[in-house]
């Protein structure tokens, strides 16, 4: 359940929950790559989303199960800093 707390504007997240990570890449194979090496054996889905209007650019979104901020923030610092990802949202 997403709450947003009306005087600090902060997300308040109850956890666990499933999130959902739109992943940008070159090619659907770095991403899906990159989901395995670090998601590994966890349950997630990985869906295509868009293909930029050049066609360099593919995204797709990544969605799992987290259980609290600092797993949520973890896969997010770790997706964008994997070699095969150009971009995490």
């Amino acid at each position: 359940m997403v709450i947003i707390n009306e005087t600090t504007q902060k997300l308040e997240l109850q956890y666990p929950c499933t999130w959902c990570y739109k992943v940008v890449a070159y090619e659907r194979a770095g991403i899906e790559i990159a989901a395995m090496e670090i998601i590994g054996e966890r349950s997630y889905s990985l869906n295509p989303s868009n293909v930029s209007k050049g066609g360099k650019y593919i995204s797709m979104n990544l969605e799992l199960l987290v259980h609290n901020e600092d797993e949520r923030t973890y896969f997010y610092e770790t997706l964008k800093a994997h070699p095969h990802i150009k971009m995490v949202l």
